[in-house]
């Protein structure tokens, strides 16, 4: 009987023993859960520097995320009840204040080959602070900016926001090359901050837009800019010792020849096409949905706060798009991806899983001492696709006669959207069935500046424009 007693006892402290064990271990899990975004980011301010994940945090998460955030609404407002414009010309109205950043080629020439004080990155971001600072204050103090005027500063704006985002987009380029292995995470780290910020700024929008107006969120919008300026401060990034401006001419130049020659590649221009056409088809008609869901008679009359919480759900939903795109499917080949979000594509998170590895692919398209012209190239080319997009769809409003208070035929623009957008799954053989982790342009394209002088950048576009 003791020794059955002694035997049951060591089964007990046994059984004590692995319950503790399997309890530190699902603590320790969940431990290690709960770090591992922490870890990421220390991971990437480790290999990438402090200063470069600060600037995306601020550039993509700040000036671009929750700024969107508050300014997309407050802007469909300001055009509806301050500027009664129809629904049709708003998408108009729309694509215009987006014009610059179908430039943004041209501000990617300037951060690549026009250096300032001795920087090629910091003086923009400074710039494009200003300039958006300026702006919102101009649309928040005068109370008697016309339509034009307003359109125009809030061009200035996105202007702001474009050179910030197209200098940003440089760096993230530059590091892309740099360290391939680490494209995929910089992307995400990228869409990770730019969901999170479009969810806050869409949760706190129809507050904002309730409480303060569409010209008070513009006053609140001067602050985002600000802290770019700030970026542009603190950004590590090495002072060019000696530099020419007569030389810039000859790098104006030099960088067309590079884009026009990498254009001409197979593996560059097949991919564009797919991009543009993918985005121009995606017809959009969200002023005609605007305007009747805020309706009080043809329409369910939300709120301003109600409105904001569905674009909040959606900017949710590109938050998810973002994670699952990290942890599951960055290793996948762009082909099958897009492929399966294209044919699902009904909601925010399919729209930033199809984004992604658009996102990835252009980055890896970009040759050695032109990445910010280029990308910026390439992401131009994705504008061009949403303003063709935001156009037709305003052209189809006013085709199907949808206007402030008629939408009879709004089911009909909405089926017509939804038919369009599967059409592109037939144009997927223009994307490169290829690890996303290796890389796609030839060698010679890829390489890498070594010196900080003017002199040996001029070498490398000429070698690049020659010799490819």
């Amino acid at each position: 009987m003791e020794m059955e007693a002694d035997s049951q006892e060591r089964e007990a402290l046994h059984h004590e023993a692995q319950n503790k064990k399997e309890k530190f271990f699902s603590v320790q899990g969940l431990w290690d859960l709960l770090w591992s975004p922490i870890n990421w980011f220390k991971m990437l301010s480790s290999e990438l520097h402090w200063s470069f994940v600060i600037s995306v945090v601020i550039v993509y998460g700040i000036s671009q995320g929750l700024s969107m955030g508050l300014s997309r609404i407050s802007i469909q407002y300001y055009l509806k009840d301050e500027q009664k414009v129809q629904p049709s010309e708003a998408q108009v109205y729309l694509g215009i204040i987006q014009i610059p950043w179908m430039v943004k080629p041209l501000w990617g020439l300037f951060t690549d080959t026009l250096p300032i004080l001795g920087y090629r990155r910091k003086p923009y971001f400074v710039f494009a602070g200003v300039i958006g600072v300026v702006s919102m204050l101009v649309l928040s103090l005068d109370k008697k900016l016309d339509l034009t005027m307003s359109l125009l500063s809030l061009m200035v704006g996105s202007a702001g926001v474009a050179i910030a985002d197209v200098t940003i987009d440089a760096c993230v380029t530059e590091n892309s090359i740099s360290h391939p292995s680490l494209a995929g995470d910089m992307q995400s780290l990228c869409g990770l901050t730019s969901s999170v910020g479009a969810l806050v700024g869409f949760s706190l929008s129809g507050f904002f837009v309730h409480l303060l107006g569409p010209k008070g969120v513009f006053g609140l919008l001067s602050i985002p800019p600000g802290l770019v300026i700030f970026v542009g401060m603190m950004l590590r990034e090495s002072h060019l010792h000696s530099f020419s401006h007569r030389r810039v001419r000859e790098k104006f130049l030099d960088s067309g020849k590079a884009m026009w020659t990498t254009l001409k590649c197979s593996s560059v221009w097949r991919p564009c096409l797919y991009m543009y056409l993918s985005l121009a088809l995606s017809l959009s008609v969200r002023e005609g949905m605007f305007y009747w869901y805020t309706d009080a008679k043809g329409g369910p009359s939300f709120s301003k706060e109600v409105v904001g919480s569905i674009f909040s759900i959606g900017a949710l939903g590109s938050l998810f798009g973002v994670l699952l795109y990290q942890n599951f499917l960055k290793s996948y080949p762009f082909r099958d991806v897009l492929f399966w979000t294209q044919l699902l594509y009904v909601s925010q998170m399919i729209g930033r899983l199809k984004w992604m590895p658009l996102l990835v692919l252009s980055s890896k398209l970009c040759p050695a001492g032109i990445e910010g012209t280029f990308f910026a190239l390439l992401m131009s080319i994705d504008h061009v696709g949403i303003l063709s997009s935001t156009w037709a769809g305003g052209l189809l409003l006013h085709i199907l006669n949808i206007t402030r208070t008629q939408f009879e035929n709004l089911w009909m623009a909405i089926l017509i959207r939804s038919i369009l957008r599967i059409l592109p799954i037939a144009l997927l053989f223009l994307i490169p069935r290829t690890d996303p982790n290796s890389s796609i342009l030839p060698s010679e394209m890829l390489r890498i500046k070594k010196g900080d002088d003017l002199e040996s950048e001029n070498l490398e576009m000429a070698s690049l424009v020659n010799g490819i």
